[in-house]
């Protein structure tokens, strides 16, 4: 696939960080892990792709989320959280990565029309590129509401009552590459590393860490797959769900993204992984193009997840599709309300809930998965259509 073409200033950008991850390619004997060359390629200080200034999200980045495509998608989680919020009577919000601040105005937007807004709206937001922008758009819309907002360098030492959301958060998160191979009838793993050879980055494969090969013995010891199957794992994953577990103490952690369950996201037919890349708007699966100019994704394990958050207290209150749980908290009936007079613009609203809902788009793809923690009143977007036995 040809890419478009990055602007001088662009690639000046990214040979900076070429050369900072080259460099401590060489220092670590001429070896890194993927999960360490995504790390730096997504979040080196002042470079790494979420770090750095270069507009990411929307029509004008490189690729749109749920909220950028309309704010039916926050009205339907407001329906949600009323419900949460009315049950415990007060709480908080905590927004986990919340991108260019739209999912925030418009979610506060429908609870304030609701009459559910939260004591608190936290969020977490490591880039401080990202945060000025969030300040901004809110301060902006919402100037009324800004004392209740607050953003946080790193979640919450104190207990609180309330909703966590994570939007599309899991899949940037450093995952770690690794191959199956076949020697003498027996599964042999190798983890697939960086390293630089002939002027660019290339895979190298080696002997994989005890804790990834821990990790994988459910596949090492299943022989259905074929030589050559790739896929990758989130290690950091479970310590993620299990320290934003402990940070509640009754309420609920709604989770929306791509991903499956452990069955299907290793089927042995997905023998590529699910490693992927944005730039302006096109896919592609090199991850050694354009250092730091591009989007680095990978779906998430949602079995691992519920694994995890187990063990912090939490049960698992609902597990479906974007689609399932948008139409159970009322998107067609909040499309049907919303004052539309010119016939472009209800064209638009349709191509948006097409985009959110249809199968072959984020319909099937994103999952929504809740999480409950004293918490013991069944949910309104998990009311039909639970894919508990997908897990």
């Amino acid at each position: 696939m040809k890419l478009p073409t990055p602007s001088h200033t662009a690639h000046l950008h990214s040979d900076q960080l070429t050369q900072i991850i080259r460099q401590e390619i060489k220092q670590s004997n001429g070896l890194i892990s993927f999960a360490r060359f995504m790390e730096l390629a997504l979040y080196s200080p002042g470079l790494g792709y979420y770090s750095a200034g270069q507009l990411k999200f929307g029509r004008q980045g490189d690729f749109v989320t749920a909220p950028e495509i309309t704010d039916l998608f926050a009205q339907c989680i407001a329906a949600q959280c009323r419900q949460i919020l009315t049950e415990l009577k007060s709480g908080d919000i905590l927004e986990i990565g919340a991108g260019s601040g739209v999912f925030a105005k418009d979610l506060l937007i429908t609870l304030e029309k609701l009459n559910s807004l939260p004591e608190h709206y936290f969020i977490l937001e490591i880039s401080a590129e990202l945060r000025e922008r969030q300040h901004d758009l809110l301060s902006q819309n919402l100037p009324h509401l800004l004392s209740r907002i607050i953003w946080l360098n790193e979640l919450p030492v104190i207990l609180f009552n309330g909703i966590i959301i994570a939007n599309e958060v899991m899949d940037a998160m450093p995952v770690h590459r690794f191959t199956l191979d076949r020697i003498k009838n027996k599964t042999s793993m190798k983890e697939q590393y960086v390293t630089w050879q002939k002027d660019h980055f290339t895979w190298q494969p080696a002997p994989p860490t005890s804790e990834l090969e821990e990790r994988l013995t459910f596949i090492s010891e299943d022989h259905s797959r074929s030589p050559g199957y790739t896929s990758e794992i989130n290690l950091l994953l479970p310590h993620w769900i299990q320290s934003v577990a402990h940070c509640l103490n009754k309420g609920i952690i709604l989770l929306f993204d791509y991903g499956y369950g452990r069955s299907d996201y290793y089927h042995p037919d997905r023998n590529a992984g699910t490693l992927m890349c944005y730039y302006q708007h096109h896919r592609h699966d090199d991850p050694f193009q354009f250092i730091g100019l591009q989007d680095i994704t990978a779906h998430v394990d949602f079995t691992s997840i519920i694994e995890s958050a187990s063990t912090a207290e939490c049960t698992l209150a609902g597990y479906t599709t974007q689609a399932a749980f948008l139409l159970h908290c009322d998107l067609l009936e909040l499309a049907q309300k919303t004052e539309i007079n010119d016939p472009i613009s209800r064209y638009q609203q349709t191509q948006a809930i097409k985009t959110l809902t249809l199968p072959s788009q984020m319909g099937e793809a994103i999952k929504v998965m809740a999480l409950a923690k004293n918490y013991v009143q069944p949910l309104r977007g998990f009311t039909f259509q639970d894919r508990q036995r997908d897990l």
